[in-house]
């Protein structure tokens, strides 16, 4: 998870700078001419038809949350079965990470300076074009919309998506595995870095991939915007 690099290291003292106690309304909205299966941590998961919007409310103080999308899920009547991206332990509701790869919009509520953090991270790859967006608040929206499925390259082509090199060869040089500082852009993150300024390319990929907003900001993350 990106804001994992960042946060730690000014969310401390995070609790005493929390003040407000009511939750953020998140809008999940589908507009992709496809069924997607959203998913939250927190928040579960929830079958969206193109045109169809789930809500939900989560916590102030919230922190290494995010949302994602899934596709081609095949769920039985009780809720079991498999996605071909963003898979989370086989069921309809999500109750961990989603399986690479998988475009994901990642938050962090009411910490530091009662500021929200956002972003989008295609640390995990990218499958389905996503904007992360205020629908409260003064502070920009962010967005991934670019074909990056079409484009993926070779290497990193994955069924129903595009994984990021991490996924792929698992060495130090594309998931900084040996701490802060320990990598820099690659070719593979600069593909994606080009198409979706706004996202996270690679795990470091800090200073231009992390926006905040004033806390108790609702927001909206769209698929297909």
């Amino acid at each position: 998870m990106s804001l994992i690099n960042i946060l730690p290291t000014v969310l401390s003292l995070a609790l005493l700078f929390t003040t407000s106690t009511h939750a953020a309304t998140f809008d999940v909205v589908n507009r992709c001419s496809y069924t997607v299966w959203a998913a939250a941590s927190p928040g579960g998961g929830r079958r969206l038809d193109r045109g169809q919007t789930w809500t939900f409310n989560v916590a102030q103080g919230t922190k290494m949350a995010r949302i994602w999308g899934r596709t081609n899920c095949k769920f039985d009547a009780n809720g079991q079965g498999r996605c071909e991206t963003g898979d989370c332990t086989g069921g309809l509701v999500c109750k961990g990470w989603g399986t690479p790869p998988n475009t994901l919009a990642e938050y962090a509520l009411n910490q530091f300076n009662n500021r929200d953090f956002i972003d989008i991270s295609l640390v995990d790859g990218f499958n389905i074009p996503m904007d992360f967006s205020p629908t409260t608040g003064a502070c920009r929206g962010i967005r991934c919309a670019a074909d990056i499925n079409g484009q993926c390259p070779a290497q990193l082509k994955a069924p129903g998506g595009c994984n990021n090199p991490c996924t792929v060869f698992k060495t130090n040089e594309y998931c900084c595995t040996n701490g802060q500082g320990s990598c820099g852009p690659t070719t593979f993150s600069k593909f994606f870095k080009n198409r979706c300024p706004d996202a996270y390319s690679y795990p470091q990929d800090d200073p231009t991939s992390t926006f905040t907003c004033p806390g108790g900001t609702n927001y909206r993350v769209t698929f297909c915007p």
